[in-house]
């Protein structure tokens, strides 16, 4: 995908040049065969910040230069043109083919910490697919492994606690939406207690504990709340477990009220569900007992009746 992204932009760079003018002075530098002058010219582009047009000159001697001396440099100034064009994918790639290519190379370090870097610059939102935060905290972390006493380590840190927090983040939302889903199935509600529990498993530090803790009281409660009565006593039993966890971990939080609300509400309703089957069981009972006496009069009356 990156190629293509890649691909395309040298196409239009190359056909608004063409367009420019015949023959420009560039365009003659670009056709030439004088290597040596080609990559001057690229080396001038580039710190004049003319990234597009150097693109171009770097992307045919990067071929030209293969196995040359000064080979390193140029494709070290190729990959950095196109992380300054901000196609990262292409350049993340570069990156790294040089890292692997010049592993004892002056700018080996500095390349291999880009190809993660640039990863790091391609994570999305937390709403959207997390594979590249994920790819560019292993890049990150290798990184690090490589170089631990680089200054670089230090910032590759801070970048990979930057991406677990957006992983944190969506964590936290996706198992927030099973129980905003749970009023159209209230089996989200139990999935928003799994999920709860499962993020905090991943992310022990997260940042959203307390809040996420709560939830899971709020889901466990709501789960049992639109069960059927067969059930609701052992899911109310799990509610009045989870928000005395909750009141227990957090004594002095902003949120104790509703836990112990919840805890409260529990509570009463597994006394309330306790009755109702008490209720239910003696009604039961008395069904019976009536429709014994009525079998047993029954019989009584057929075995006094005279045969005729």
């Amino acid at each position: 995908m990156f190629k293509i992204k890649h691909l395309t932009l040298l196409s239009f760079t190359i056909i608004a040049l063409t367009f420019a003018g015949c023959k420009s002075q560039f365009e003659k530098i670009r056709l030439s065969n004088d290597i040596a002058k080609k990559n001057q010219e690229a080396m001038r582009l580039y710190n004049k910040k003319s990234y597009n047009k150097a693109l171009i000159l770097f992307e045919d001697l990067s071929q030209k230069y293969r196995g040359r001396d000064g080979a390193q440099q140029l494709n070290y100034y190729y990959a950095m043109t196109l992380y300054n064009l901000k196609d990262y994918a292409t350049a993340r790639y570069q990156f790294k083919v040089f890292a692997d290519t010049y592993p004892t190379s002056e700018y080996a370090e500095e390349c291999r910490y880009m190809s993660a870097y640039c990863y790091y610059l391609e994570s999305p939102d937390p709403s959207l697919d997390q594979e590249n935060t994920l790819k560019a905290i292993d890049a990150l972390q290798l990184f690090i492994n490589f170089y631990p006493k680089s200054e670089r380590a230090i910032e590759a840190t801070k970048y990979i606690a930057i991406l677990r927090a957006k992983l944190e983040d969506k964590a936290f939302a996706n198992a927030k939406m099973y129980y905003e889903l749970g009023g159209y199935d209230i089996t989200n509600y139990k999935s928003a207690v799994i999920a709860l529990k499962n993020a905090q498993i991943d992310f022990p530090d997260i940042k959203y504990a307390e809040e996420m803790d709560l939830l899971i009281v709020k889901s466990q409660f709501n789960y049992a709340k639109n069960s059927t009565e067969i059930r609701q006593e052992d899911r109310y039993n799990e509610a009045v477990t989870y928000a005395s966890e909750f009141i227990e971990s957090h004594p002095k939080s902003a949120l104790l009220a509703e836990a112990k609300e919840l805890k409260a509400e529990s509570e009463t309703a597994v006394v309330n569900v306790k009755k109702y089957f008490a209720t239910q069981e003696a009604l039961t009972a008395k069904y019976k007992a009536q429709l014994t006496k009525e079998n047993k009069n029954q019989r009584d009356t057929t075995n006094k009746t005279p045969i005729k």
